[in-house]
């Protein structure tokens, strides 16, 4: 089922979304995104057993940050993401458009290649050469939640572990860093997120307002 409360552009895809993933088969998910709704974006989705998703979940971390930074410019095609449990997935992002060239939703193409990398390992151990070198290839992490405070947790730990000192011994410089980080991550889209910053900074509510109203003037 789907929301019928979408886009007319979003609503005549979801036909698309199981035919294409039972054109290229089971290790193919094909899920539909509206970007007006970005802590419950997903409105249609098969084969989500690929990164564990629903209809109702929220988009990636990395679509939340494209949102907040408008980065629509180009499609994204053939990237390599890894799956929390360590999967390998080839992954196209297309972004819709309205007639106004307004960004309203993305279709998001993952396929799980991880037996095929494991069997090119295989033969290419088997055809290489001693003369042959291998490259070196950049793979980029993304994390798939069921649940968007699953994406609030995450971005606030990862950002806290990378400071090198406890809470309680930040400055105000350093926490209103924190909270621009967090910031352009698109943390703040998410209903909540200035309540749980707060309680992880051991400050109030209104001072993590006053930070955000800071960084907002500067820009």
């Amino acid at each position: 089922m789907t929301n019928t409360n979408i886009h007319p552009l979003l609503s005549n895809m979801v036909p698309l979304v199981e035919g294409i993933s039972k054109t290229l088969g089971s290790n193919c998910e094909v899920v539909l995104h509206d970007l007006n709704n970005p802590t419950h974006s997903v409105i249609a989705i098969s084969n989500g057993h690929v990164t564990g998703r629903e209809i109702g979940s929220p988009m990636t971390e990395k679509g939340l940050k494209a949102i907040k930074n408008q980065e629509f410019e180009k499609n994204l095609i053939k990237y390599k993401t890894i799956t929390n449990d360590g999967r390998t997935l080839k992954s196209s992002t297309l972004f819709i458009k309205d007639e106004s060239n307004n960004v309203v939703g993305c279709l998001c193409i993952n396929v799980d290649i991880s037996e095929f990398i494991v069997a090119k390992k295989v033969i290419s151990e088997l055809t290489q050469t001693i003369d042959e070198k291998e490259g070196n290839i950049q793979e980029v992490s993304e994390n798939y939640f069921k649940n968007v405070n699953d994406i609030l947790y995450s971005l606030v730990k990862e950002v806290l572990e990378n400071k090198s000192k406890p809470v309680s011994y930040l400055s105000r410089d350093e926490k209103i860093e924190i909270v621009n980080e967090l910031e352009q991550k698109g943390i703040f889209l998410i209903k909540g997120s200035v309540e749980y910053l707060a309680d992880k900074l051991c400050v109030s509510i209104y001072t993590i307002y006053n930070y955000l109203d800071e960084i907002r003037k500067q820009k």
